[in-house]
């Protein structure tokens, strides 16, 4: 079973489809009148399909348990065919496609058992899925072109060779599905001058995403808020608003991360944690939808 610890929930839908073919007229004159000895068919399926909705997990090894928190099954007769849409919905961190596709096959599998003492030539057909909604591939923005990036990491050990640098590269390795290449890869320490001065410097050269890790904490030396923080002209609270809270729910400590974000001109400044499980987090929550602040900007621009 993949793991999914490191998603944020989100609205997922699936809309599936099985159809279920008759072989005479009869047969879909009993469904309309009730006529059918095993009851009624489109009553019996949609519930045998809500049941199969939510139990999905126990009968698809790989599937996760989910809560369903929306489910629609609807019939259509169309000639000797019976259309048969399976609607599921959820906030989650995995789809429910799979969900619909159980409920269809198994809304379509009950029609057939109902059917077959009066037909004997009942098939199932075209079970497949018609739409998805949700998820980080709903949010991935198309970018024309590749954003200037830099990574910063303040560390006074690290600086000085004591220690080796595990966030930045944590943070380079999650853009890089992404697509977006860091241009510059710098370590600094822990002075408010330097930092100050880096931004700066950054800014100045062009950079658009500048993530800075390290110095987040409350430790004496972690002033990595207290110097990005007076460099920012719009604040962006939202954000570690969102990585605290994704933080949270998987490590208490994180409750003390000081980070800031915000806007520097049209460049976006994100400062992360130092630790490489920290830094790994806050890009899970944060990413790819810091992207979207790309498209609008760019969009404002050619309005402009």
């Amino acid at each position: 079973m993949n793991n999914i610890t490191h998603k944020s929930p989100s609205y997922r839908m699936a809309v599936a489809q099985a159809v279920v073919s008759v072989s005479r007229e009869e047969t879909i004159i009993a469904i309309r009148e009730g006529k059918v000895p095993k009851g009624n068919v489109f009553e019996m399926s949609r519930a045998a399909g809500l049941l199969a909705i939510k139990n999905t997990s126990n009968v698809i090894p790989d599937c996760h348990p989910l809560p369903v928190e929306g489910a629609s099954i609807s019939h259509d007769i169309q000639g000797l065919d019976i259309l048969i849409s399976v609607q599921v919905e959820t906030v989650y961190k995995t789809g429910v496609e799979v969900e619909a596709m159980h409920g269809a096959s198994i809304v379509a599998l009950t029609i057939y058992d109902m059917l077959k003492p009066i037909d004997k030539q009942v098939s199932i057909s075209n079970i497949r899925l018609l739409e998805k909604k949700g998820g980080k591939s709903d949010f991935k923005d198309q970018l024309a072109r590749n954003i200037r990036t830099a990574v910063v990491v303040c560390s006074d050990s690290i600086s000085s060779g004591k220690k080796e640098d595990k966030a930045g590269k944590a943070i380079i390795e999650k853009l890089e599905p992404l697509q977006v290449e860091v241009e510059h890869y710098t370590i600094i320490s822990d002075d408010k001058d330097v930092i100050q001065q880096k931004v700066r410097e950054l800014i100045a050269g062009g950079t658009e995403l500048l993530l800075i890790t390290g110095g987040t904490g409350l430790s004496k030396r972690d002033i990595t808020p207290e110097a990005v923080g007076p460099l920012l002209e719009r604040d962006i609270p939202g954000m570690m608003e969102a990585a605290r809270a994704y933080g949270q729910q998987r490590m208490p400590y994180a409750m003390f991360s000081r980070g800031v974000a915000g806007m520097i001109g049209d460049s976006v400044v994100i400062t992360l944690p130092g630790s490489t499980r920290g830094a790994i987090e806050t890009m899970d929550a944060l990413f790819p939808y810091v992207l979207h602040l790309f498209r609008v900007s760019a969009g404002m621009r050619h309005d402009g």
